[in-house]
């Protein structure tokens, strides 16, 4: 009996996925758990194992195709068996062509090069494993107009006098032998009426982009946001990370980095403050079991949550190992729908951006989410009437007004605050 290959659905609100590319080929043997093809969700790229034993055939859906999740996109057969009758019967333009699959690249090389109608096999990728992105094609583009310019018969008089007014040669009419421009044929001002506008460059909304845009849109128009900032002295702080990580190199252990320390210090806080770990369903507001902590990462075709899960009961250590893996992992684009999975709160740090302070919108449907700046010395009035300087950060915590009253923040941020300027609370 032929056992179908359905589209899978990864995510709780995912609807469709593209296909990257099929690992194997039409009329290929294939085993059991072998990994089959790598499909795109709107957050990650992921491959897909074989249901079972057999041969692939009726491939309906190839590279590039949007397919609505639980949809038959191919069969495994087995020796003698046919494809069923729906999709022999489809037409042949569904079957993917039987040519290498296309090189990998980022959704966003991928829309820049369909719109520019550069072939992507043509392009050097740089990113890893040789992922093709956005500064590739921009590239390609570059080097494409180059020639064009040269086909252009012009004296080299012409072409500097080009040059210097910023006019293209290809929009004069030459006056010289077989049509070559002249230099008095160069117009002394570059805006001539022959000389079309550039158009825009057009990046559909979609992929991941278009999953920010919507929920980000929902978010900030349906949860009323309140947003509170405390300054923080980082000092104890930086201390306590500078004797982490000098242990942490002499044991070979993962380097600690400011998110990872952060993480920790908003789980303790979450731990002793569950109504910022909740959510709100319906009329109920449920105080969530688990304080898993998103750490929001910047990717060249948008921004990823991936989560640190049960981060209360996790070491610093741990905690660092993880984060620098779901890093790493998501600007490589190999999360997995696990790893952005079931996230309670949020932490955005612009600090490494130099950012000195800003407002996050929640993640939904989290009840809160903290906005870390960067650490910048500052004069502080020291308990004792003295002003010092201070390494300090500014923190703003946005939170659902629905669920988290203005005290409730405040004492969030408060317990917060103290266990960052006091790292050795976290020992308790």
């Amino acid at each position: 009996m032929a056992i179908p290959v359905i589209m899978p659905k990864l995510e709780m609100t995912q609807e469709t996925a593209t296909i990257v590319e099929w690992l194997k080929q039409e009329g290929e043997e294939v085993e059991k758990g072998e990994p089959l093809l790598v499909v795109e969700t709107d957050k990650v790229t992921v491959d897909i194992e074989a249901p079972a034993s057999g041969i692939l055939a009726g491939v309906r859906s190839g590279p590039a195709d949007v397919v609505p999740v639980t949809e038959v996109i191919a069969y495994l057969l087995k020796p003698g068996e046919a494809v069923p009758q729906e999709v022999s019967s489809a037409p042949t333009s569904l079957t993917p062509p039987t040519h290498s699959p296309p090189p990998a690249a980022t959704p966003v090389a991928r829309r820049l090069a369909a719109t520019a109608g550069l072939d992507l096999s043509e392009i050097v990728g740089t990113g890893p494993g040789s992922k093709i992105r956005k500064a590739d094609v921009e590239r390609a583009m570059a080097s494409q107009t180059a020639p064009a310019l040269a086909k252009t018969r012009a004296t080299p008089a012409a072409r500097r006098l080009a040059r210097e007014r910023d006019v293209d040669l290809r929009t004069i009419t030459g006056s010289g032998p077989r049509g070559r421009v002249q230099a008095a044929d160069v117009p002394i001002s570059p805006i001539t009426p022959e000389r079309a506008t550039p158009a825009a460059e057009v990046i559909p909304l979609q992929g991941m982009r278009r999953t920010i845009a919507e929920r980000m849109t929902d978010s900030y128009q349906g949860v009323p946001h309140v947003y509170f900032t405390v300054r923080v002295d980082m000092g104890e702080f930086g201390k306590a990370r500078a004797s982490l990580n000098a242990r942490a190199q002499s044991t070979a252990a993962p380097h600690i980095s400011v998110t990872a320390l952060l993480v920790k210090a908003v789980a303790w806080t979450l731990k002793r403050h569950p109504w910022l770990n909740s959510t709100l369903r319906g009329a109920e507001i449920h105080l969530l079991p688990e304080i898993n902590v998103g750490v929001a990462v910047a990717l060249e075709e948008g921004l990823i949550v991936p989560v640190v899960h049960q981060a209360d009961l996790k070491s610093v250590g741990e905690i660092a190992q993880e984060v620098n893996e779901l890093v790493t992992h998501a600007r490589e684009g190999r999360l997995t729908p696990a790893d952005v999975a079931r996230g309670t709160f949020t932490i955005s740090n612009l600090g490494p951006f130099g950012i000195e302070q800003f407002t996050a919108i929640i993640n939904p449907p989290q009840v809160a989410i903290l906005a870390v700046g960067a650490t910048r010395s500052e004069a502080t009035v020291s308990p004792k009437g003295q002003i010092v300087i201070r390494p300090v950060s500014r923190m703003t915590l946005a939170t659902d007004h629905r669920v988290i009253d203005g005290a409730l923040a405040a004492r969030f941020l408060a317990e917060l605050r103290e266990v960052l300027e006091n790292p050795t609370l976290l020992l308790l």
